[in-house]
């Protein structure tokens, strides 16, 4: 695509969580650094909540990959399930071996057997649950009764819940105010500031090997800042597009009438009507320098 004109060894602005990308903004430094002094006290459980996009799921990789070889961490990305289902969905995280027909007591029995078997070894044992909004009441139910096994030092395990806002009204619920309560730390992730964009661009780009100046003018970081609300995953989209679009038009560097164009072209965005010329032109552009990419721009 366009990395060998821009000096790139891969696409700075992809959407996949890469870890190698995490950018330590106040907000999520101060995310990282609850979640891994939480870790190491073993109580109850851990909130982190954040709008769409604010990279969740990202911080949630990055924890894991930091956390010491005193850990057991299991990791379920899609808790929208009845309490059976996730709790076998544990049970495989654990990598317990249970019958396909085994019945409720005995799947229990065998993860607290499995709990103990870790706690004698010395380690910790901690759930993440990613979009943790979507969790069944009886299911949040269900992980509570997990927490209440516990050693004569220690909970056995800890759930760490990552979800959108909405996460904070479902546990208003009078149902499983008990869970609640056991929330022993939260973190709210929040935007990028305007200063943040400006290192958050440089960092990705340095870590995808641009060793250049300046690749997006400062008119192109500030109209990047007011299109997406510092909301991360809006502005990999858009910064992709942009750096498409400049591609295109064989430029060097992206100014703000890239970023208007791509913001034009980006669900979600805070939009500005812009000339849908500026994207026929630039895919013309990519087409007449021999890419395919221009009917991946325009369809």
């Amino acid at each position: 695509m366009y990395e060998s004109h821009f000096g790139l060894r891969e696409v700075p602005f992809s959407i996949t969580p890469d870890t190698s990308y995490f950018f330590t903004s106040p907000h999520s430094q101060e995310a990282l650094n609850t979640l891994l002094v939480a870790a190491r006290t073993g109580e109850g459980f851990i909130k982190i909540t954040g709008e769409v996009g604010t990279g969740k799921t990202l911080l949630c990789r990055k924890f894991l990959s930091t956390l010491g070889e005193e850990f057991v961490t299991a990791y379920i990305p899609n808790p929208y399930l009845e309490p059976r289902t996730l709790m076998l969905a544990l049970a495989d995280e654990l990598e317990l071996t249970l019958e396909r027909d085994v019945d409720q007591h005995q799947m229990l029995k065998s993860i607290t057997f499995r709990l103990l078997e870790l706690a004698a070894q010395g380690k910790q044992v901690l759930l993440c649950l990613d979009e943790a909004q979507a969790i069944p009441i009886e299911s949040l139910e269900a992980l509570r009764l997990l927490t209440n096994l516990e050693t004569e030092k220690r909970k056995l395990l800890q759930i760490v819940l990552f979800g959108q806002p909405e996460l904070n009204a479902h546990l208003e619920s009078p149902v499983i105010r008990q869970l609640a309560q056991r929330i022993t730390f939260h973190y709210h992730l929040g935007a990028l500031s305007r200063d943040d964009i400006d290192y958050y661009l440089a960092h990705r780009l340095r870590v995808a090997g641009f060793s250049g100046g300046r690749l997006f003018t400062a008119a192109a970081v500030r109209k990047l800042y007011a299109a997406t609300g510092g909301i991360p995953r809006l502005v990999n989209i858009m910064a992709h597009k942009s750096l498409m679009l400049a591609y295109g038009e064989g430029r060097q560097q992206v100014d703000k009438q890239h970023v208007q164009a791509a913001a034009s072209d980006t669900v979600g965005g805070r939009r500005n009507k812009v000339a849908w010329p500026w994207i026929a032109a630039a895919a013309a552009g990519l087409l007449a320098a021999g890419g395919g990419l221009a009917w991946a721009l325009v369809k």
